[in-house]
Order: C-alpha cells, then sequence, then structure tokens
C-alpha cells in the first residue's frame, strides 16, 4: 500500500493509491457507450490479478481529482467495491487533458468512428487552431483528421445504421459521395441487409454516382415507331382527300 498524504501529490508522475471516491469524470469523455459485459469482464481480471495499469488523473481546485484516461478501469474497480485505485497525477491543462484521453481511447480502439469525429472536433475548438496544426500535434496525417471529421456530415438516423449494425469507418465514409440523406441511408440499409463489405459498398455507391451523371438515352421501341408512322399515314390521307388535319409530335425523355 502506498500512503497518501498531500506532499505526496508532489511527485509529479508517480504512481499513487487515491480514493475512488474522490475521483470525478472527464468533462472530456469522447467515449458515449459503454460495453457493460465488457466492464464485467475486466472487473473480474482486476478481482484475480489486481489493476495492471493505473489511470490518469489531475487534480482539481477543491482537492479532488479528475480523470483523464481510464473510465472503464474506474468503472471496473467501482464494480468490485474498490476503495482506492492506482493512478498517475498530472498536472495538465484542460487542452492537454482532452488531447490524452482523445488519443490514448484512439490508440486503444475503444472509440467508434463517429465519438472519434467528435472528439477531433472539440479538440479543434478547444485548441483553436487549423485542422494541420491539430494533426500535428495529434501526430496524424492531415488527411486522416480531415476525413474523420466529415462523417460529422452523416445524420443521426446514418450514424446509428453504422454504429449499431458495426459498419466500419469506411462503410460511412463510401456513402459520402452520395448528393442526398436520403440516397446516403438507402445505401448503409442495403449494405446491412446484404451484408456487404467495403468494397461492394464502394461500388453500389459507384454504380449509382455513375448513373447519375450518365446521361439518359432517348429511345423509340418498334411498336411505337409503328404507331407514329400510323399517324402520319393517316394525316397525309386525309389532307390528300381535302381534310385540313394537321399532327404534332412533341418528345421529352419520359414520353412521345
Amino acid at each position: 500500500m502506498i500512503e497518501q498524504s498531500k506532499t505526496s501529490l508532489k511527485e509529479h508522475n508517480k504512481v499513487m493509491l487515491l480514493p475512488i471516491e474522490d475521483i470525478a469524470p472527464s468533462p472530456f469523455q469522447a467515449r458515449t457507450v459503454f460495453d457493460e459485459q465488457e466492464i464485467k469482464k475486466l472487473a473480474v481480471s482486476i478481482l484475480q490479478n489486481g489493476l495492471l495499469q493505473p489511470i490518469s488523473v489531475r487534480p482539481t481546485a477543491d482537492g479532488r481529482y479528475q480523470l483523464i484516461a481510464g473510465e472503464r478501469r474506474l468503472r471496473a474497480c467501482k464494480l468490485v467495491g474498490l476503495e482506492t485505485i492506482p493512478s498517475i497525477v498530472y498536472q495538465f491543462e484542460d487542452n492537454q487533458t482532452a488531447a490524452l484521453g482523445l488519443l490514448e481511447n484512439m490508440q486503444r480502439e475503444q472509440l467508434n468512428p463517429f465519438e472519434q469525429a467528435r472528439a477531433l472536433r472539440d479538440l479543434l475548438s478547444l485548441w483553436n487552431c487549423t485542422q494541420e496544426v491539430a494533426a500535428k500535434k495529434l501526430g496524424i496525417a492531415q488527411p486522416t483528421l480531415a476525413n474523420k471529421l466529415r462523417l460529422l456530415t452523416l445524420t443521426e438516423q446514418q450514424e446509428k445504421i453504422c454504429t449499431d449494425n458495426d459498419l466500419t469507418e469506411r462503410h460511412a465514409r463510401a456513402v459520402l459521395r452520395l448528393p442526398t440523406p436520403e440516397a446516403r441511408t438507402i445505401v448503409l440499409e442495403k449494405a446491412v441487409e446484404r451484408h456487404y463489405n467495403v468494397m461492394q459498398t464502394e461500388e453500389l455507391v459507384e454504380r449509382l454516382v455513375q448513373g447519375r451523371h450518365r446521361p439518359k438515352r432517348r429511345m423509340m421501341v418498334r411498336d411505337v415507331r409503328i404507331f407514329v408512322h400510323t399517324i402520319n399515314r393517316a394525316v397525309q390521307m386525309m389532307t390528300a382527300g381535302g381534310i385540313p388535319a394537321t399532327a404534332e409530335k412533341t418528345e421529352s425523355e419520359e414520353y412521345i
């Protein structure tokens, strides 16, 4: 056991045992959905083996702590009734706290693509910087950052289709080529219904995009040509017989 004291807080970045009840959730937590079964499995592991990796926290003005990273570990420790938890205390500002929490979740692949996108958007706002600057700070490529942020243009319904059916980020990005929300929803639903992989979804989108730009060909089937010719012949015969008959033909892409 590591004895907790006020002087020990000065030991920056050292692992300490902190009271769980003194740790508040992070306001910058990007993850919005937690798998309760996974937390229960983690809780069992903690009971058997202990917590293998400390959580990260920062001190707050009221003498307590605020979580930086380790929400699942904290929840699992609460679930098994632990009173203290191994923690590393950092003296971080808001922007550092938000970035560290996001990076840990991204590295552990604990965020779905939409949670990542919202967290990145919030970081851009918090840092008040360009995508290029944010990408350098996060250690990712700027096009990668831009592609993730583009997911936020999908509707809540489309996001739900993706998350409820385990469609990947690439599935979601594929439909962004389509011009309307309705078309995007239809393709996502079809991808779920037919169990399309990413390549099949991209091929479907490509066919729809190509079809939208392909000019429609005007065709006159044989029976229609005969019908038009018959009318023309009838008008000619009436005219030859002294009857002042006329005919006018109008064509569009849908009718003659």
